[in-house]
């Protein structure tokens, strides 16, 4: 059953992390997540635990993406991600709300529509938005935003992290030209867990 899918990738790079605070945060919330991902399937279904999980790679792609410093107007600005469209995660997100990176809290909203999006850090692009997918990536990469998504071929059609599945775990894919465009220095660490494909 897809549902500790890809945890492990997370677990390597605690244990490469050498600053004892974040590699605490990131085990703790690891934790979390297992414990909430372990619930029998009766009690909730199998996509909310899918989206359980991916809400903890948008975590720890916050902790391992570097934007550049005008990117936030000052150290204490929030991290902000953003859904746009329909929001698959339902509540799942809820647990990121107020944990930090570095210094900044992070924030999470939902939005129907581009014309709403707004001072957004990290842009989980929904698959009901597959047809605008083209005016998507060229308005968050002026805005330095990094997008995930878990649409088809997303890292290939210039999304910068795309989810995908891989034997029944879930992996990421990371379009390197995509985020030198979006100016978003990603870690080596994560690069490490990563499939690196081109446009």
């Amino acid at each position: 059953m897809a549902i500790l899918i890809g945890l492990e990738h997370f677990l390597q790079l605690d244990k490469i992390n050498l600053l004892p605070k974040i590699h605490m945060m990131i085990v703790y919330f690891i934790v979390w997540v297992i414990m909430t991902s372990s619930v029998s399937a009766t009690a909730q279904p199998a996509p909310f635990q899918e989206y359980v999980v991916k809400g903890a790679f948008l975590y720890n792609f916050a902790r391992f993406v570097e934007w550049p410093q005008k990117a936030f107007a000052n150290e204490q600005d929030p991290l902000t991600i953003c859904i746009l469209g329909e929001d698959p995660f339902d509540n799942a997100l809820d647990q990121l709300r107020g944990k930090t990176t570095g210094k900044h809290k992070i924030q999470v909203r939902q939005h129907a529509a581009l014309s709403e999006i707004y001072s957004c850090n990290i842009l989980f692009i929904s698959k009901s938005e597959q047809d605008k997918l083209a005016e998507i990536l060229s308005f968050s990469h002026q805005r330095r935003v990094l997008t995930v998504s878990d649409m088809e071929n997303f890292a290939a059609q210039g999304g910068v992290i795309g989810l995908i599945t891989v034997q029944n775990k879930i992996r990421f894919e990371v379009n390197l030209e995509a985020a030198r465009r979006a100016d978003l220095r990603i870690s080596s660490q994560l690069l490490k867990l990563a499939i690196i494909v081109k446009e």
